[in-house]
Protein backbone atom coordinates (compact mmCIF):
# COMPACT_ATOMS: atom_id res chain seq x y z
CA UNK A 1 0.00 0.00 0.00
CA UNK A 2 1.44 3.76 -0.93
CA UNK A 3 1.70 5.94 1.61
CA UNK A 4 -1.39 7.37 0.57
CA UNK A 5 -4.45 5.54 -0.31
CA UNK A 6 -5.29 6.40 -4.24
CA UNK A 7 -8.69 6.74 -4.93
CA UNK A 8 -11.00 6.64 -7.80
CA UNK A 9 -14.82 8.12 -7.61
CA UNK A 10 -17.06 6.08 -9.95
CA UNK A 11 -19.86 8.54 -10.74
CA UNK A 12 -19.97 12.84 -10.95
CA UNK A 13 -23.23 13.44 -9.21
CA UNK A 14 -23.76 15.63 -6.11
CA UNK A 15 -22.77 13.12 -4.00
CA UNK A 16 -19.25 12.42 -6.05
CA UNK A 17 -18.78 16.18 -5.15
CA UNK A 18 -19.19 15.44 -1.70
CA UNK A 19 -17.23 13.01 -1.24
CA UNK A 20 -14.01 14.34 -2.99
CA UNK A 21 -14.70 17.40 -0.98
CA UNK A 22 -14.39 15.41 2.13
CA UNK A 23 -10.81 13.56 0.96
CA UNK A 24 -9.40 16.94 0.77
CA UNK A 25 -9.40 17.11 4.72
CA UNK A 26 -7.70 13.57 4.73
CA UNK A 27 -3.41 13.77 5.00
CA UNK A 28 -3.07 10.11 3.67
CA UNK A 29 -5.35 10.00 0.54
CA UNK A 30 -5.17 10.90 -2.91
CA UNK A 31 -8.17 11.67 -5.23
CA UNK A 32 -6.41 10.14 -8.59
CA UNK A 33 -8.97 9.20 -10.60
CA UNK A 34 -12.53 9.72 -11.78
CA UNK A 35 -14.80 7.59 -14.10
CA UNK A 36 -17.64 8.65 -16.21
CA UNK A 37 -19.95 7.94 -18.64
CA UNK A 38 -18.80 10.68 -20.81
CA UNK A 39 -15.43 12.20 -20.91
CA UNK A 40 -16.67 15.85 -20.80
CA UNK A 41 -18.38 15.13 -17.26
CA UNK A 42 -14.93 13.44 -16.40
CA UNK A 43 -12.97 16.11 -17.30
CA UNK A 44 -14.99 19.18 -15.62
CA UNK A 45 -15.13 16.80 -12.45
CA UNK A 46 -11.38 16.37 -12.96
CA UNK A 47 -10.78 19.88 -13.58
CA UNK A 48 -12.55 20.97 -10.20
CA UNK A 49 -10.78 18.69 -8.18
CA UNK A 50 -7.80 18.42 -9.83
CA UNK A 51 -7.65 14.81 -10.94
CA UNK A 52 -5.15 13.94 -13.17
CA UNK A 53 -7.09 10.13 -14.61
CA UNK A 54 -10.25 11.09 -15.96
CA UNK A 55 -12.08 8.16 -17.73
CA UNK A 56 -15.08 8.22 -20.08
CA UNK A 57 -16.36 5.08 -18.63
CA UNK A 58 -16.66 3.00 -15.42
CA UNK A 59 -14.84 0.18 -16.90
CA UNK A 60 -11.74 2.28 -17.52
CA UNK A 61 -11.75 3.70 -13.96
CA UNK A 62 -11.94 0.04 -12.69
CA UNK A 63 -8.85 -1.05 -14.77
CA UNK A 64 -6.90 1.94 -13.73
CA UNK A 65 -3.57 0.33 -12.58
CA UNK A 66 -2.95 2.99 -10.28
CA UNK A 67 -6.41 3.38 -8.16
CA UNK A 68 -6.04 1.68 -4.66
CA UNK A 69 -9.57 1.55 -3.85
CA UNK A 70 -13.07 2.84 -5.39
CA UNK A 71 -15.88 5.10 -4.20
CA UNK A 72 -19.41 4.58 -5.44
CA UNK A 73 -21.54 7.50 -5.84
CA UNK A 74 -24.32 6.30 -8.40
CA UNK A 75 -28.08 5.96 -7.93
CA UNK A 76 -28.31 3.12 -5.81
CA UNK A 77 -29.76 0.58 -8.68
CA UNK A 78 -26.45 0.79 -9.79
CA UNK A 79 -24.86 -0.13 -6.54
CA UNK A 80 -24.74 -3.68 -7.53
CA UNK A 81 -23.10 -3.23 -11.14
CA UNK A 82 -21.02 -0.92 -10.24
CA UNK A 83 -19.62 -3.28 -7.15
CA UNK A 84 -19.24 -6.07 -8.79
CA UNK A 85 -17.49 -4.43 -11.79
CA UNK A 86 -14.68 -2.66 -9.80
CA UNK A 87 -14.33 -5.84 -7.35
CA UNK A 88 -13.98 -8.18 -10.80
CA UNK A 89 -10.97 -5.38 -11.53
CA UNK A 90 -9.59 -6.74 -8.04
CA UNK A 91 -10.45 -3.25 -6.43
CA UNK A 92 -11.47 -2.64 -2.73
CA UNK A 93 -14.92 -0.57 -2.92
CA UNK A 94 -16.59 2.06 -0.54
CA UNK A 95 -20.27 1.84 -1.85
CA UNK A 96 -22.68 4.67 -1.02
CA UNK A 97 -25.69 3.81 1.21
CA UNK A 98 -28.03 2.11 0.54
CA UNK A 99 -26.27 -0.63 -0.08
CA UNK A 100 -28.00 -2.14 -3.20
CA UNK A 101 -31.96 -2.11 -4.16
CA UNK A 102 -32.25 -5.25 -2.43
CA UNK A 103 -30.79 -8.31 0.07
CA UNK A 104 -30.74 -10.44 -2.93
CA UNK A 105 -28.30 -7.76 -4.81
CA UNK A 106 -26.57 -6.62 -1.18
CA UNK A 107 -25.90 -11.00 -0.68
CA UNK A 108 -24.33 -11.00 -4.16
CA UNK A 109 -22.14 -8.22 -3.53
CA UNK A 110 -20.83 -9.59 -0.17
CA UNK A 111 -20.50 -13.24 -1.88
CA UNK A 112 -18.21 -11.37 -4.45
CA UNK A 113 -15.52 -9.47 -2.00
CA UNK A 114 -15.71 -12.45 0.17
CA UNK A 115 -14.78 -14.60 -2.55
CA UNK A 116 -12.14 -12.49 -4.05
CA UNK A 117 -10.91 -11.33 -0.42
CA UNK A 118 -11.54 -7.82 -1.00
CA UNK A 119 -12.45 -4.96 1.21
CA UNK A 120 -16.01 -3.44 0.71
CA UNK A 121 -18.30 -1.23 3.13
CA UNK A 122 -21.64 0.35 3.03
CA UNK A 123 -20.71 3.89 2.89
CA UNK A 124 -22.78 4.68 6.21
CA UNK A 125 -21.00 8.27 6.54
CA UNK A 126 -22.97 8.76 9.88
CA UNK A 127 -21.41 5.92 11.72
CA UNK A 128 -17.82 7.48 11.65
CA UNK A 129 -18.62 11.51 13.03
CA UNK A 130 -16.68 11.91 16.47
CA UNK A 131 -20.44 12.51 17.96
CA UNK A 132 -21.69 8.58 17.04
CA UNK A 133 -18.85 7.06 18.11
CA UNK A 134 -18.92 8.82 21.68
CA UNK A 135 -22.39 8.11 21.40
CA UNK A 136 -20.68 4.38 21.18
CA UNK A 137 -18.23 4.63 23.83
CA UNK A 138 -21.46 5.67 26.22
CA UNK A 139 -24.30 3.16 25.45
CA UNK A 140 -21.17 0.15 25.73
CA UNK A 141 -20.49 1.89 28.89
CA UNK A 142 -24.06 1.44 30.06
CA UNK A 143 -24.13 5.50 30.86
CA UNK A 144 -28.04 5.34 30.33
CA UNK A 145 -28.38 1.95 31.35
CA UNK A 146 -29.86 -0.55 28.93
CA UNK A 147 -31.51 0.99 25.40
CA UNK A 148 -34.98 0.13 25.43
CA UNK A 149 -36.51 2.78 23.06
CA UNK A 150 -35.52 4.46 20.21
CA UNK A 151 -37.28 7.74 18.14
CA UNK A 152 -35.86 9.07 14.86
CA UNK A 153 -36.94 10.65 11.98
CA UNK A 154 -35.42 11.71 8.33
CA UNK A 155 -37.49 13.60 6.85
CA UNK A 156 -37.17 17.15 4.16
CA UNK A 157 -39.54 18.70 1.36
CA UNK A 158 -38.26 18.00 -2.32
CA UNK A 159 -40.80 19.95 -5.06
CA UNK A 160 -42.24 16.76 -7.09
CA UNK A 161 -40.73 15.74 -10.74
CA UNK A 162 -41.73 12.61 -12.16
CA UNK A 163 -38.02 12.06 -13.32
CA UNK A 164 -36.38 13.14 -10.27
CA UNK A 165 -34.52 10.26 -9.04
CA UNK A 166 -36.63 10.58 -5.62
CA UNK A 167 -39.82 9.75 -7.45
CA UNK A 168 -38.46 7.14 -10.54
CA UNK A 169 -39.05 3.87 -9.25
CA UNK A 170 -36.31 2.98 -12.18
CA UNK A 171 -33.92 4.22 -10.08
CA UNK A 172 -35.21 2.91 -6.55
CA UNK A 173 -37.12 6.44 -5.73
CA UNK A 174 -38.44 7.01 -2.78
CA UNK A 175 -37.91 8.30 0.47
CA UNK A 176 -37.33 4.83 2.17
CA UNK A 177 -34.03 3.89 0.43
CA UNK A 178 -33.06 7.46 0.25
CA UNK A 179 -32.78 8.62 3.58
CA UNK A 180 -35.12 5.99 5.88
CA UNK A 181 -32.06 3.82 5.70
CA UNK A 182 -30.65 6.17 8.02
CA UNK A 183 -32.64 5.97 11.01
CA UNK A 184 -32.84 2.27 10.61
CA UNK A 185 -29.35 1.54 10.53
CA UNK A 186 -29.07 3.66 13.88
CA UNK A 187 -31.63 1.31 15.50
CA UNK A 188 -29.35 -1.57 14.18
CA UNK A 189 -26.33 -0.12 15.32
CA UNK A 190 -27.96 -0.01 19.03
CA UNK A 191 -30.31 -2.69 19.26
CA UNK A 192 -29.42 -5.14 15.96
CA UNK A 193 -32.03 -7.04 13.24
CA UNK A 194 -35.40 -6.38 14.64
CA UNK A 195 -37.91 -9.90 15.33
CA UNK A 196 -40.80 -7.68 14.06
CA UNK A 197 -41.75 -4.72 11.65
CA UNK A 198 -45.03 -2.58 11.60
CA UNK A 199 -44.94 0.22 8.42
CA UNK A 200 -47.37 2.56 6.81
CA UNK A 201 -46.37 4.63 4.18
CA UNK A 202 -47.70 7.18 1.56
CA UNK A 203 -47.06 5.88 -1.90
CA UNK A 204 -46.93 8.85 -4.50
CA UNK A 205 -48.11 9.37 -8.26
CA UNK A 206 -45.25 7.55 -9.44
CA UNK A 207 -45.56 4.42 -6.99
CA UNK A 208 -42.94 5.15 -4.42
CA UNK A 209 -43.05 6.21 -0.63
CA UNK A 210 -43.30 10.12 -0.25
CA UNK A 211 -43.73 9.65 3.46
CA UNK A 212 -43.88 6.39 5.66
CA UNK A 213 -43.19 5.29 9.30
CA UNK A 214 -41.43 2.21 10.93
CA UNK A 215 -42.41 0.24 14.85
CA UNK A 216 -39.70 -1.80 14.91
CA UNK A 217 -39.75 -4.70 17.98
CA UNK A 218 -36.20 -6.75 19.13
CA UNK A 219 -35.84 -10.18 21.05
CA UNK A 220 -35.98 -8.23 24.07
CA UNK A 221 -39.18 -6.09 23.72
CA UNK A 222 -37.00 -2.75 22.98
CA UNK A 223 -38.82 -0.65 20.59
CA UNK A 224 -37.89 1.61 17.58
CA UNK A 225 -40.31 4.32 15.81
CA UNK A 226 -38.89 5.60 13.29
CA UNK A 227 -40.04 7.40 9.87
CA UNK A 228 -38.54 9.17 6.48
CA UNK A 229 -40.15 11.65 4.25
CA UNK A 230 -38.93 13.29 0.83
CA UNK A 231 -41.99 15.31 1.03
CA UNK A 232 -42.67 16.48 4.44
CA UNK A 233 -39.79 18.74 6.80
CA UNK A 234 -39.35 17.10 9.68
CA UNK A 235 -37.17 17.64 13.30
CA UNK A 236 -34.27 15.27 12.08
CA UNK A 237 -34.05 14.49 15.97
CA UNK A 238 -32.86 11.31 17.38
CA UNK A 239 -33.92 10.03 21.27
CA UNK A 240 -32.28 7.19 22.76
CA UNK A 241 -34.39 5.96 25.42
CA UNK A 242 -32.27 3.68 28.43
CA UNK A 243 -33.32 2.48 31.92
CA UNK A 244 -31.26 5.07 33.62
CA UNK A 245 -31.52 8.06 31.30
CA UNK A 246 -31.36 8.86 27.78
CA UNK A 247 -29.19 10.68 24.49
CA UNK A 248 -30.52 12.94 22.14
CA UNK A 249 -28.55 13.78 19.04
CA UNK A 250 -29.78 16.74 17.93
CA UNK A 251 -31.04 18.42 14.80
CA UNK A 252 -29.52 17.03 11.47
CA UNK A 253 -28.54 13.68 13.87
CA UNK A 254 -27.68 12.10 10.54
CA UNK A 255 -24.91 14.82 10.27
CA UNK A 256 -23.85 15.25 14.00
CA UNK A 257 -21.73 17.37 16.25
CA UNK A 258 -23.99 17.76 19.39
CA UNK A 259 -25.68 15.83 21.68
CA UNK A 260 -27.67 16.10 25.17
CA UNK A 261 -26.75 13.57 27.54
CA UNK A 262 -29.18 12.98 31.19
CA UNK A 263 -28.30 10.19 33.46
CA UNK A 264 -31.18 10.45 35.90
CA UNK A 265 -30.62 12.23 38.91
CA UNK A 266 -27.76 14.18 37.47
CA UNK A 267 -28.23 17.48 35.37
CA UNK A 268 -28.06 17.43 31.53
CA UNK A 269 -24.93 17.36 29.71
CA UNK A 270 -24.57 19.16 26.17
CA UNK A 271 -21.40 17.64 23.92
CA UNK A 272 -20.50 19.12 21.41
CA UNK A 273 -17.92 17.60 18.83
CA UNK A 274 -17.56 19.91 15.88
CA UNK A 275 -16.12 17.42 12.71
CA UNK A 276 -13.62 18.33 10.29
CA UNK A 277 -14.27 18.36 6.74
CA UNK A 278 -17.27 17.93 5.33
CA UNK A 279 -17.62 14.26 7.62
CA UNK A 280 -17.36 12.32 4.45
CA UNK A 281 -13.49 12.25 5.58
CA UNK A 282 -14.35 10.05 8.71
CA UNK A 283 -15.34 7.45 6.21
CA UNK A 284 -12.62 7.76 4.27
CA UNK A 285 -10.28 7.41 6.84
CA UNK A 286 -11.97 4.21 8.13
CA UNK A 287 -11.43 2.28 4.71
CA UNK A 288 -7.46 3.44 4.96
CA UNK A 289 -6.99 1.92 7.94
CA UNK A 290 -8.68 -1.30 7.18
CA UNK A 291 -6.96 -1.08 3.78
CA UNK A 292 -3.50 -0.76 5.22
CA UNK A 293 -3.91 -3.07 8.44
CA UNK A 294 -5.35 -5.84 5.77
CA UNK A 295 -8.28 -6.09 7.24
CA UNK A 296 -11.72 -6.59 4.34
CA UNK A 297 -14.35 -5.43 6.54
CA UNK A 298 -14.53 -2.55 9.28
CA UNK A 299 -16.17 -3.52 12.24
CA UNK A 300 -18.42 -0.08 12.52
CA UNK A 301 -20.36 -1.20 9.30
CA UNK A 302 -19.81 -5.03 8.79
CA UNK A 303 -21.32 -6.40 6.13
CA UNK A 304 -23.54 -8.85 7.81
CA UNK A 305 -25.39 -5.99 8.92
CA UNK A 306 -25.77 -3.84 5.63
CA UNK A 307 -27.19 -7.18 4.47
CA UNK A 308 -29.80 -7.46 7.35
CA UNK A 309 -30.57 -4.03 7.03
CA UNK A 310 -31.36 -4.56 3.45
CA UNK A 311 -33.53 -7.46 4.57
CA UNK A 312 -35.47 -5.06 7.05
CA UNK A 313 -35.93 -2.71 4.41
CA UNK A 314 -36.97 -5.53 2.16
CA UNK A 315 -39.79 -6.52 4.72
CA UNK A 316 -41.02 -3.10 5.05
CA UNK A 317 -41.73 -2.68 1.10
CA UNK A 318 -43.45 -5.77 1.07
CA UNK A 319 -46.02 -4.57 3.57
CA UNK A 320 -46.74 -1.68 1.11
CA UNK A 321 -46.61 -3.93 -2.18
CA UNK A 322 -43.91 -1.33 -3.12
CA UNK A 323 -41.96 -3.60 -5.61
CA UNK A 324 -39.09 -2.16 -8.38
CA UNK A 325 -39.15 -2.93 -11.84
CA UNK A 326 -35.63 -4.59 -11.92
CA UNK A 327 -37.17 -7.03 -9.00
Amino acid sequence: MHAKIRWGILGTGNIAHQFATGLRSVPDAQLIAVGSRAQATADAFGDEFGIPHRHPSYEALAADPEVDAVYISTPHSFHKANTLLCLGAGKPVLCEKPFAINAQEAAEMIREARARRLFLMEAMWTRFFPIMRRVQTLLAQGDIGEPRMLTADFGYRTEYHPSHRLFDPILGGGALLDVGIYPLALASMIFGKPEHVASSADLGKTGVDEQSAYLLRYKDGQLALLSSASRTETPQEAVINGTHGRITIHRRWWKPSRMTVHVHGQDEKVVDLPYEGNGYNYEAIAVGECLRAGKLEHEIMPLDESLAIMETMDAIRAQWGLKYPME
